[in-house]
C-alpha cells in the first residue's frame, strides 16, 4: 500500500479551524484505491480477512437504493486496516487538531447505490454532529476522515458540510444520519446560520472534518455506486464519559466500563505520537 506523506501547513490548519474542514490533496496511489474498491465487494459478500468477526453483521439492505454502512472494516479487512490505522493519518491529524498523539475511534467501509433515473430519498444522509453519537467520549476535539476512492461530487452523492458549524458546539438532537429529510433538518438546525458548501474530491483525496461539523449529502445520481473508507480518529487520552451517551464502543472497555477509563487498548489502536 502507498501512501503519499503531506506535510500540513499553517494555511492548512487555518482553514480547518475557520471552516471546520479541510481537504487534502490525494493521499492514496491508484493501486490502493482499486485495492479499496475491491475490498468494499469482499466485505460486503462476507469474504473477510482473518478468524475474527465482525463488529456487526454485514446485511445489505432490502432496498437496493439504500446506503449501505459498516463499522470497523479494519476487523476483517487488511486493506482497510492498513488505510485506517496507518501513522500519516494520525500525524495529519495531530497536527490539524494541535494534539500530541492519535487513536483510531472507529472506521466505517460506506456505499452509496447508484439512483440514476429515479426519484429517491434513500441515498440521503442527514445534516449531522458525528459527535452526537460519540458523546460518551471525554472530548469533542474528534476528526472524521472521509476518503473518496472515486472522483466524488454532488452528482454522486457527495457530502456537504456547513461552514464553522463546529463552533456552535454540541448541538441537541443531531445524531440525525438516518434522516433523510435534509430540508427539514435545516431548518431545524440553522438558527438563521447555514452556508453550505461541497466536498468536491478527486480519487484518493480526503476530507478531514470536525466530530462537531454539521454535514450530510443527497443522492447518487451517477451510473456507478459512490465508494468511501472512512477514519473517525480522536486524541490519544481520549477516555470514556458516563451518563451523556452510548454508543458500542463502550462495549471494547470491558464489562464494567468506569467513568474517565481511557480507550487506550487494543480495539483503539494509536496511529501516531510525537
Amino acid at each position: 500500500m502507498a501512501f503519499i506523506p503531506y506535510e500540513v501547513t499553517d494555511t492548512d490548519k487555518q482553514t480547518f479551524e475557520r471552516d471546520g474542514y479541510w481537504i487534502s490533496p490525494k493521499l492514496i496511489d491508484d493501486d490502493t484505491i482499486e485495492k479499496l474498491r475491491q475490498a468494499h465487494e469482499r466485505i460486503w459478500s462476507s469474504d473477510f480477512d482473518g478468524d475474527g468477526y465482525p463488529m456487526h453483521d454485514v446485511r445489505l439492505p432490502d432496498n437496493k437504493l439504500a446506503l449501505r454502512k459498516h463499522d470497523n472494516g479494519w476487523w476483517i479487512n487488511d486493506e482497510v486496516r492498513h488505510v485506517v490505522t496507518h501513522p500519516e493519518l494520525g500525524r495529519m491529524t495531530a497536527e490539524l487538531l494541535g494534539e500530541s498523539a492519535i487513536r483510531l475511534w472507529h472506521d466505517q467501509v460506506i456505499y452509496k447505490p447508484s439512483a440514476a433515473g429515479e426519484e429517491t430519498q434513500l441515498g440521503n444522509v442527514g445534516w449531522h454532529q458525528d459527535y452526537a453519537f460519540w458523546r460518551c467520549s471525554n472530548t469533542t476535539s474528534m476528526v472524521t476522515v472521509w476518503i473518496a476512492l472515486q472522483d466524488t461530487d454532488l452528482h454522486n452523492g457527495g457530502m456537504r458540510t456547513i461552514l464553522g458549524s463546529h463552533k456552535w458546539g454540541v448541538v441537541e438532537g443531531s445524531d440525525t444520519f438516518f434522516n433523510q429529510d435534509l430540508d427539514g433538518l435545516q431548518a431545524k438546525f440553522s438558527k438563521g446560520e447555514w452556508q453550505d458548501e461541497p466536498c468536491i474530491l478527486k480519487a484518493g483525496q480526503a476530507s478531514f472534518h470536525h466530530g462537531l461539523t454539521f454535514h450530510g449529502s443527497g443522492p447518487n445520481f451517477s451510473e456507478q455506486p459512490r465508494l468511501s473508507v472512512v477514519a473517525h480518529l480522536m486524541p490519544g487520552n481520549t477516555s470514556y464519559m458516563k451518563g451523556k451517551g452510548r454508543h458500542d464502543n463502550v462495549r471494547l472497555l470491558g464489562p464494567r466500563p468506569y467513568d474517565g477509563q481511557p480507550f487506550n487498548n487494543e480495539y483503539f489502536p494509536l496511529l501516531y505520537s510525537k
